[in-house]
């Protein structure tokens, strides 16, 4: 039994995780990203909800500071911080579906930038999509599933 809760409380907790951040467009690589790098601000909470919401019909804000969309097997939470003014936006992509188009049109929208935290890299939507079969395999190791053939 404490097996089964440890797995769940791991499940619970593995996400594939994108970094939203006001990156300079004259960056190509995230290794050449300066260390002294200062965070400009991306906008005001209510305005990025707003604009979420629009390439994300169905996104539910009702607290602000953790967004959650739901679609097709895809679960991604929007960790918005609580001020009223954000600098960054951490998605945490649960589950399975396509999220990479997702999160693509979101950023499409906010005109914005993004890391993929797995493979330490920009967000691009194909190396994205490979990224999240890699990161759904590493979680399906972890929290005992099998893997689909």
């Amino acid at each position: 039994m404490i097996g089964a809760l440890e797995n769940r409380r791991t499940k619970a907790r593995v996400s594939w995780d994108i970094y939203i951040m006001n990156f300079p467009l004259s960056v190509k690589k995230v290794a050449d990203i300066p260390d002294d790098l200062t965070r400009t601000p991306l906008g005001s909470r209510d305005d990025l909800i707003k604009q979420i919401q629009e390439a994300l019909p169905g996104a539910d804000f009702s607290d602000p500071t953790w967004g959650d969309f739901v679609q097709d097997g895809c679960s991604i939470e929007f960790n918005m911080g609580s001020d009223s003014i954000c600098d960054s936006i951490m998605l945490h992509v649960r589950e399975g579906g396509e999220p990479a188009t997702i999160i693509a049109a979101v950023l499409d929208r906010l005109k914005l930038r993004a890391i993929d935290c797995q493979t330490g890299e920009f967000f691009d939507v194909e190396p994205a999509k490979a990224s999240f079969n890699s990161w759904q395999q590493y979680r399906d190791q972890i929290v005992g599933r099998k893997a689909k053939n």
